[in-house]
Parts: C-alpha cells; structure tokens; sequence
C-alpha cells in the first residue's frame, strides 16, 4: 500500500466514526452542492454554446417544478443514508485501492451495467400504469430546463439510487470508483437534459447516449431509454 492509499483510508476511517446527525448533515450538504453544480454546469453549457437549440424553447422553469427538485435532492440524500447504513453493518465493503487501471476499469463497469439497470428501470416506468403515478410529471418536460434532471417521483429517484446499491452489496468497489462514477452520472444527466446537442454528431456512431438521444426520447417516449449509451436501445431495437 503506497502512501496515497493510506491516507484515503485514513479518510474512511474518519468517516466511519461520523455520528448519524454529522451524516445527515454531510449528506443533504452535499447533495444540495451537486445540485447547484449540475445547475450552474447547465447553464454555463447553455450560454457559451454556439450550437442551436434542439427545440424552439426550454421548458419554462415553474414553483412545483422547483419544490420537486428539491425533494429529489432530499430523496438523493436518503439513498446515501441508506448505504452507509450498509457500509456501517458490512452490507456494503469499499476498497481503497488507487490503481488507474482498476479504477478505470471498475467506472466502465459501473456505466455498462448501471446502463443496463437503468434501461429495464426507465423502460418500465413507461408502462401505462406506472407512466400515470410515477414518471409522468419528467415526461412533461418534452423541452428540457436546468431542473428537468431532478423533476423526477421519489420513489423514482430513490428506485435509481437503490440499483446502485444493489450493484455495491455485490462487488466491493474502490471508493475512488465509486466517486467519479457519481460525478460523471451527474454531469451526463445534465448534459443529456440540455436544450441543446453537446456532442459532435459523429459521436452516435460510438454508442454514446448523446444530447438529442435523450432529447429525442423526450420528443418519442417509446424510444431510447438507454442514459450513458444506446447500446441496449440498439440490441432490444428501440434506438431512434
């Protein structure tokens, strides 16, 4: 173990001795960090782009719609309790381990099979009566704005949050994997949820869920429901 290693485990011990007020408190601050991130990252993007908007106009911004998002924000919170719950009863093992091979192996892991998770997870929430109570209110944002990510149910958001629970409870993942995960997640939300194409169009061709993939889903609510690539959309022939 080289000395990086142990000062990130130093860092896990620490937050193994947190007290349960101090984690709550850490992880609604976070969170509520992330979201003003995503936030500011989107609208950077949209006003520095040169690009011309996918649709005419964003969604406009309404008072439910930001209530919703911070209710996401509160929900992501609790998916985060729940696994150090876990990891404080040994459900869920970390490792810290900082190869770059390992760690770049583990993220493409984490995308390739949360990908797949996600898919079954989005497609069946696009059954009728599941549709109706729970990502309805998402899918009227046919145009997108810099809340659309979060304007989610919360058992929805909480249904996500639990996958990757389930993924960790199964393999124990570095924490540094485990971390840029995460943050590309959001910042791919973000960029999928822009109003206006991010990506070169030759991008497609490599199976990346680009910006108007996911635009296009909005438009076509029976087609790409992949979120990182349009792997599986391509396989189980819904890719448009």
């Amino acid at each position: 173990m080289n000395f990086n290693e142990t000062e990130l485990s130093g860092y896990l011990d620490l937050f193994w001795q947190f007290s349960w007020p101090q984690w709550i408190i850490f992880s609604l601050i976070t969170n509520l960090f992330l979201y003003l991130f995503s936030i500011g990252l989107y609208l950077f993007i949209d006003k520095t782009c040169r690009k011309s908007k996918l649709q005419k106009q964003d969604h406009p911004v309404t008072k439910p719609d930001f209530y919703l998002s911070l209710l996401t924000v509160f929900c992501n919170s609790l998916v985060m309790l729940i696994g150090v719950f876990l990891w404080k009863n040994s459900w869920i093992e970390v490792e810290s381990i900082l190869s770059v091979g390992i760690i770049v192996l583990e993220v493409l892991v984490l995308l390739l099979l949360m990908d797949l998770l996600m898919y079954f997870f989005h497609y069946a929430a696009h059954l009728p009566f599941i549709y109706k109570i729970l990502h309805g209110k998402h899918h009227e944002h046919v145009s997108t704005n810099y809340l659309s990510l979060f304007v989610l149910h919360p058992f929805e958001t909480i249904g996500f949050g639990l996958m990757m629970l389930v993924l960790l409870m199964c393999y124990d993942f570095s924490v540094a994997s485990i971390s840029i995960y995460l943050l590309i997640n959001l910042i791919w939300g973000t960029i999928g949820h822009l109003n206006r194409e991010f990506f070169p169009a030759r991008f497609d061709r490599f199976l990346i869920g680009t910006t108007r993939f996911h635009n296009q889903h909005h438009l076509d609510e029976t087609k790409n429901f992949g979120f990182y690539t349009s792997i599986w959309d391509r396989l189980f022939r819904t890719y448009k």
